[in-house]
């Protein structure tokens, strides 16, 4: 850990209260980083930074709604007025089941505004504050970002998005020494999983369960905290010569899949 340390840095992550976003916003602060967790679930946000500061480690908790730029906003420039903004991380997300016929202009008014304009937002109100003194940038991607995926148009689009935004503010911001990469996990088992899979397929859980855990190759699906490992990793100043980057970490969906 010592290797991978994020002493004296400030780290914003969205969506911290739960599943992935949680295991980062832990493992962050358990390298040394102050974590700033945005979050609209007022009780997931308190629950995420009372088990980071009782462990012994820092963190404060941030009402936020991605999709609301003056609110992302007004929490951003609160926090960069007490603290230097070193690292984001645009982990807030959420999806959809449903090919193009089956997506309604409200289901992708609803994926474009978290997914895609979440993440902008993000950025937006980080930017400037990081050209002062340069920072790292983070995206949540998904393998939907780069492979086609059955009945997942919208949730496909809004990744897209994600991968082909984050290539462009690396190559736009990099001689500001602002890194900008992202990640693309396949399955991970969060209890976001768990509720879209009793949601989309009630009294076939188990069964669903087994087989999305078999799409990946290697067995089974992704723990929240391997992803919060390549993440600390890309955001150390060991990785302080990768920029404009997609990481799969998939369990070789991509690869061995295709």
């Amino acid at each position: 850990m010592d290797k991978f340390s994020l002493s004296g840095k400030n780290a914003l992550i969205t969506g911290a209260g739960s599943g992935i976003g949680r295991a980062i916003a832990k493992t962050f602060a358990e390298a040394g980083a102050t974590v700033h967790a945005l979050e609209m679930n007022a009780e997931a946000g308190a629950s995420v930074v009372a088990e980071i500061t009782e462990a012994g480690n820092k963190a404060q908790y941030h009402t936020c709604d991605v999709t609301d730029q003056a609110n992302v906003k007004s929490v951003v420039d609160a926090i960069a007025s007490e603290s230097r903004i070193d690292i984001l991380v645009n982990n807030a997300g959420i999806a959809h089941v449903g090919n193009l016929e089956g997506t309604s202009e409200a289901d992708l008014d609803r994926i474009y505004a978290v997914n895609v304009k979440g993440v902008y937002n993000g950025m937006f109100a980080c930017i400037q504050h990081m050209k002062e003194h340069g920072g790292v940038i983070l995206n949540l991607a998904s393998v939907a970002s780069s492979v086609g995926i059955s009945d997942r148009f919208a949730y496909s689009m809004s990744k897209g998005a994600v991968l082909t935004m984050t290539l462009s503010v690396a190559k736009d911001y990099v001689g500001d020494n602002i890194r900008c990469n992202c990640i693309s996990p396949g399955r991970v088992h969060t209890p976001f999983v768990d509720g879209f899979i009793a949601k989309n397929y009630p009294g076939k859980e188990g069964e669903m369960f087994e087989k999305l855990s078999a799409t990946q190759p290697i067995g089974r699906m992704g723990k929240p905290e391997e992803i919060a490992d390549l993440a600390l990793f890309l955001c150390s100043d060991q990785a302080a010569f990768i920029t404009g980057t997609d990481y799969p970490i998939d369990g070789g969906f991509i690869k061995l899949n295709t």
